[in-house]
């Protein structure tokens, strides 16, 4: 089996590196078992270009074997003290982007690099052709080639990233942690504030775990309906982002605590596509482990492991945000809701310099506490993302 498996790899690479069964049984006949093993791992550690036949192997796949955090990500949580980030007077994010002395020089040309690499990323995210629903084709065919579609590169999403500073997920390629907890760009233009180009989606990925029978759902937590305005909310953006790649929800649930007339909502600012997979649940959460309007108790834990479930979590308050959080960490009452959740967006409101004018008295703990929430949900396995 082991053979075959470097075979099905990497038959189909460019013809430099090319290798047939005729190849494999020759040396079955001619070699010892050393040789044997020697062969194919100096050839699969080799870089080679798959064709159009080869079924290139996701991040996300049986390899995965738990949370890989990339280098800048790595030296920003064991250095968090160091770079003041357990402070509780308002540190500044932006300091390591901006100055070569505030890390070594080596992070900071990471950083510099992987800014590079995060504007390429945008661009060409923002160009990628809408593709038509993945599910309905997984459904047809019963297998998983057209995940290929979502790919955003011909050479998969990582090639967008030479720096190699991605962190690897259970999802897939996912942003490293980093401060200010947004765009890297606001360091530079405090316009960018709302801009979402440093979060980073593995759909290639996404799609390969997805079963013939799951259902996509979104739980949304502070929800905002303004679909109408001229400038896109971040929400709208998000679901937009998700059905461009092949991601369309069967169900979107919105909290919102903030009375809304359903004329209004259903009416005028809830787009008619999504009449028919949208629930406005026009009342704030219930922090409370197993309330009814706990919506990881009431709606989460009534899909299961197949289902892909994205959580949004908004609601600028954090007495009820923070018992949330620390639910999907935790997993629930049967442990299981890192089982359940494959997404998680949390603007988490810790006293940080760059936000504070916006964040103000809604600001609880430290950088440091939250990079920890994110850093401990991703090795849970759920692909957590700073929110804006």
């Amino acid at each position: 089996m082991a053979m075959y498996k470097v075979y099905n790899t990497y038959a189909c690479s460019c013809h430099r590196y090319r290798i047939t069964v005729a190849s494999i049984i020759l040396f079955l006949l001619t070699s010892n078992y050393v040789i044997i093993t020697n062969y194919l791992t100096t050839f699969s550690s080799k870089e080679s270009i798959s064709c159009d036949e080869t079924k290139e192997v996701s991040a996300s796949e049986s390899s995965y074997k738990g949370y890989i955090p990339s280098s800048i990500e790595t030296y920003i949580i064991d250095h968090a003290v160091e770079l003041g980030y357990a402070s509780e007077q308002n540190p500044p994010g932006c300091t390591i982007w901006k100055y070569p002395n505030a890390t070594n020089p080596d992070i900071h040309k990471q950083l510099q690099n992987y800014m590079k690499d995060l504007d390429s990323h945008a661009q060409t995210i923002n160009s990628f052709k809408p593709i038509p629903d993945l599910l309905t084709d997984i459904i047809t065919t019963g297998n998983h080639d057209v995940c290929a579609k979502a790919r955003p590169h011909p050479n998969s999403l990582k090639a967008l990233f030479p720096g190699n500073q991605l962190s690897l997920s259970k999802s897939g390629y996912v942003e490293p942690l980093t401060t200010p907890m947004r765009s890297p760009s606001v360091c530079f233009d405090r316009a960018a504030l709302m801009k979402m180009d440093y979060l980073v989606h593995d759909f290639e990925a996404m799609c390969r775990m997805l079963k013939p029978t799951s259902k996509r759902v979104l739980i949304d937590m502070g929800a905002s309906l303004s679909f109408h305005r001229a400038q896109i909310n971040p929400i709208a953006e998000l679901i937009e982002l998700y059905e461009k790649f092949g991601f369309n929800f069967d169900h979107i649930y919105g909290f919102e605590v903030s009375f809304t007339d359903p004329k209004e909502v259903y009416g005028n600012l809830l787009p008619e596509k999504y009449l028919l997979n949208y629930h406005w649940i026009n009342v704030g959460v219930n922090e409370t482990e197993g309330a009814k309007l706990n919506p990881l108790h009431s709606i989460l834990e009534k899909f299961n492991e197949d289902d892909f479930i994205v959580v949004k979590l908004d609601v600028d308050t954090p007495s009820v945000e923070l018992p949330l959080a620390h639910q999907l960490l935790q997993g629930g009452k049967d442990g299981i809701y890192h089982k359940l959740v494959d997404q998680f967006y949390f603007e988490h409101h810790v006293h940080l310099e760059e936000l504070s004018p916006y964040w103000k008295r809604t600001m609880h703990g430290t950088v440091k506490d939250s990079l920890d929430l994110f850093f401990a949900l991703r090795k849970k396995g759920i692909s957590a993302h700073f929110w804006v």
